[in-house]
C-alpha cells in the first residue's frame, strides 16, 4: 500500500506540474475565493459526503473522492486523486485510521487545503468488546491499514460521534468561508437534530427485543452501534475486510447462532456475503442486510440514497433478526 501510494503521488506531481487534465468522473471546480463563489469541497467516504452536503447547502460543490460501489478498506489512490485534493478549498475525510492513504496523500498536496479530520474530540475504542483506548494508540500493518487489536475507525455508527463529525465539518467550512459561519451553524445544528432524532429511534426501536446478541458474516464495523444500545456484536471477520475467517471461528459462529437460538445472521454492502450464506446453510438461519455506509452503490449514489436513510433500513433489519417488539 505504501509504495501504491508514493507512486501514486509521484505521478500525481507530473500531473500538475505538466499541466494534464482531471479526467475523473467528478470533476472537481477550481478553488474559490471565500464569500464570493462555491467552495470546492472533497471528502474521503460517503457518510461525509452526505454530512458535508447537508452542512453545506448551496456553498459550496462537494464530491466524493471514493468511486461510487469501491470498498473503501481496498481503496487504492489514483493518480488524479491528487490533483482533486490539490484543487479542493476544504478536504474531510474520516480518521488516519479509516483512511492512512488520504493522509499520506495530502503530505504531498502543495496547495494546503483546508484539511478536516473529523474524529477530533472523539473518543475511539478498540476493535473488540470491552477494551478502549484513547484516540491515537493503533496497531496499523504494513500495509498501511488498520488490524485487529487497533483501533475501530467506524466512528459514524455512533450517532453522538456523528454529531462530532459534523459539528467538525462545519467548523472546517466556516475557517475557509467566515463569511457564512451562521448560515454553516444554522444547518449543522438541523442535521445534528435529525441524528439526535436517529439516535432516538434506535433507543426505542431496539429497547424491547428478545434478543441482545447479532452476528455479522464480515468485519468488525459495528462495534460503536452495539456499545451504544447495549447489543453484543459477533464479526467474523477482524476490522481488516481481507483477512478471511479461520475454520475455527466459522464453527465459532455457528456455535453461537444455535446456542443463543438466532434466526437472522448480517451481511454487509460491498462485500461478497459468502460467510453469512455459509452460516446460514449450517443453521437454518436467514440472510439480513447491515450497511455501515462506508460506501454506496452506484445506482443508490445517483438515486440519491442518503446515510439517514440507510440507518433507517438497518434498524428495521436489526428489530427483526433481535426479533424486537
Amino acid at each position: 500500500m505504501r509504495k501504491v501510494v508514493s507512486i501514486v503521488i509521484a505521478v500525481a506531481v507530473l500531473a500538475v506540474i505538466f499541466g494534464c487534465k482531471d479526467h475523473g468522473a467528478q470533476k472537481a471546480a477550481a478553488p474559490a475565493p471565500p464569500g464570493q463563489h462555491k467552495l470546492n469541497v472533497v471528502t474521503t467516504l460517503f457518510p461525509l459526503y452526505d454530512f458535508a452536503k447537508a452542512v453545506a447547502g448551496d456553498k459550496a460543490e462537494v464530491t466524493l473522492l471514493l468511486p461510487p460501489g469501491v470498498e473503501p478498506h481496498s481503496f487504492e489512490p489514483r493518480p488524479d486523486d491528487v490533483v482533486k485534493m490539490s484543487k479542493a478549498d476544504v478536504v474531510i475525510y474520516t480518521n488516519e485510521f479509516m483512511e492512512p492513504w488520504a493522509v499520506k496523500l495530502l503530505q504531498s498536496v502543495a496547495t494546503k487545503p483546508e484539511v478536516v479530520d473529523t474524529s477530533k474530540g472523539v473518543k475511539m475504542v478498540k476493535a473488540g468488546p470491552g477494551e478502549e483506548h484513547e484516540h491515537g494508540e493503533a496497531d496499523k500493518g504494513h500495509d498501511g491499514h488498520i488490524h485487529h487489536g487497533g483501533l475501530d475507525p467506524h466512528i459514524w455508527l455512533d450517532f453522538a460521534n456523528a454529531q462530532v463529525m459534523v459539528e467538525n465539518i462545519a467548523l472546517g467550512l466556516i475557517k475557509k468561508d467566515p463569511a457564512n459561519r451562521e448560515y454553516y451553524q444554522a444547518r449543522a445544528k438541523e442535521y445534528q437534530q435529525k441524528l439526535q432524532k436517529l439516535d432516538e429511534e434506535y433507543k426505542s426501536g431496539l429497547a424491547n427485543c428478545k434478543k441482545r446478541i447479532f452476528l455479522h458474516g464480515g468485519h468488525y464495523a459495528f462495534g460503536y452501534l452495539a456499545h451504544r444500545y447495549g447489543l453484543t456484536y459477533i464479526s467474523a471477520q477482524a476490522v481488516d475486510p481481507d483477512a478471511e475467517p479461520t475454520p475455527q471461528k466459522l464453527a465459532e459462529l455457528v456455535k453461537a447462532i444455535r446456542s443463543n437460538g438466532l434466526k437472522y445472521v448480517y451481511c454487509e454492502e460491498l462485500l461478497s456475503p459468502a460467510t453469512a450464506q455459509m452460516i446460514a446453510r449450517e443453521t437454518g438461519a436467514e440472510v439480513l442486510m447491515l450497511n455501515a455506509a462506508h460506501n454506496i452503490s452506484k445506482q443508490d449514489f445517483d438515486k440519491g440514497t442518503s446515510f439517514i436513510t440507510l440507518m433507517e433500513q438497518n434498524l428495521a433489519n436489526l428489530r427483526k433478526g433481535l426479533q424486537c417488539e
